[in-house]
């Protein structure tokens, strides 16, 4: 609720919840009708933006191994699949340029700043603005290994997917914020915190003539408030490229992506690598789409594969107008997540 909507809502309470200065007045009568005012002044907003024209989206399972150069050529031959079956959106998984574990990120990292850096310095980079530009498509890179160097030679990491439009151009850069530290005793224990930095925006970028679109990596997907300031910013989707395992996977991969959906009503993307058995990490697969209605359009099972889903901003109306959550929130009971310091740009 904003301070403008507080202070407009002051005349009405102290009228209706102070009767007995105004003798036989008829405004104790009111004070329910106030007080939905009141609510409805706290609570409605202008309806979120939507996807403006139907959009075909697809999630590349793709399979990666050691070599980055072939992982990078494998990936443009599947991005130019996706784009040739009439996909304008497309999602790589994360750390698609090489093998995803702890033991990884410092080889196969690259440097990215100063934006736009080397081919030498980022080949990945290159390689996904070509993709892009080749393909007539948004890209959403899955994510790379980043190196920052700083004062004295120390280097930091950080797991970051980078977005690009049709031109080849960047538009957006997330670095994943939420560390996957985890130990479930005889089945995985996983520390990325002892590699990685974490990054620190929530990332929503702009897809014309579509909409926004809100993206983060994989463990992010848990927390819940990422996805609810990108839809309550009015993005029509939320694409996680992530990598599930064989214990997480089947308990909760399904369930997050329909969860996401189902708390803000718009297009939820999971894109995982494909199961390498023979890795140190096996990815659960299983690339999903959900829709607005939290109903999953289209699932792969573990091995290499695109999955594609047309998107269609009336469905994002008609869920809302038929569950309309957006006009129920109660701000003031609970505060909005996506009001005050929400930070949209790295520190």
């Amino acid at each position: 609720m904003t301070t403008s909507t507080v202070w407009k809502a002051i005349p009405i309470l102290k009228n209706c919840l102070l009767p007995s200065r105004r003798p036989n007045h008829p405004f104790p009568k009111l004070i329910p009708a106030a007080l939905r005012q009141f609510r409805k002044m706290a609570t409605a907003r202008a309806a979120a933006p939507v996807l403006s024209q139907r959009l075909k989206l697809a999630c590349i399972q793709l399979a990666s191994g050691a070599d980055k150069a072939a992982n990078l050529a494998h990936a443009r031959a599947k991005v130019l699949e996706a784009a040739a079956s009439g996909a304008r959106l497309i999602v790589l998984p994360e750390c698609f340029n090489s093998p995803y574990g702890c033991d990884y990120f410092p080889s196969y990292a690259e440097a990215l700043l100063p934006s736009p850096p080397t081919a030498a310095q980022s080949p990945s980079f290159h390689a996904l603005a070509a993709m892009a530009r080749d393909a007539g498509a948004y890209l959403v890179g899955g994510s790379i290994p980043e190196l920052v160097e700083g004062p004295g030679g120390a280097k930091e990491y950080y797991n970051t997917s980078l977005t690009f439009n049709p031109a080849g151009e960047l538009i957006a850069t997330h670095r994943k914020v939420h560390l996957f530290d985890i130990d479930i005793p005889g089945k995985i224990k996983f520390r990325e915190s002892d590699v990685l930095s974490p990054g620190n925006k929530v990332t929503i970028v702009d897809l014309p003539p579509y909409g926004k679109i809100g993206i983060a990596i994989c463990y992010d997907i848990r927390f819940p408030e990422l996805g609810l300031v990108a839809a309550r910013k009015g993005a029509f989707a939320l694409i996680y490229p992530g990598a599930f395992n064989t214990t997480t996977g089947p308990l909760h991969w399904r369930l997050q992506g329909q969860a996401r959906a189902m708390d803000n009503q718009i297009y939820v993307a999971l894109c995982s690598p494909a199961r390498d058995i023979n890795a140190s990490y096996h990815a659960w697969g299983h690339s999903l789409i959900a829709d607005p209605m939290a109903a999953v359009l289209v699932e792969a099972e573990e091995g290499e594969t695109i999955v594609t889903a047309e998107l269609d901003g009336t469905v994002i109306e008609e869920t809302r107008r038929n569950i309309p959550l957006g006009t129920q929130r109660r701000f003031d009971v609970y505060p909005d997540v996506s009001e005050g310091a929400v930070k949209l740009e790295e520190p």
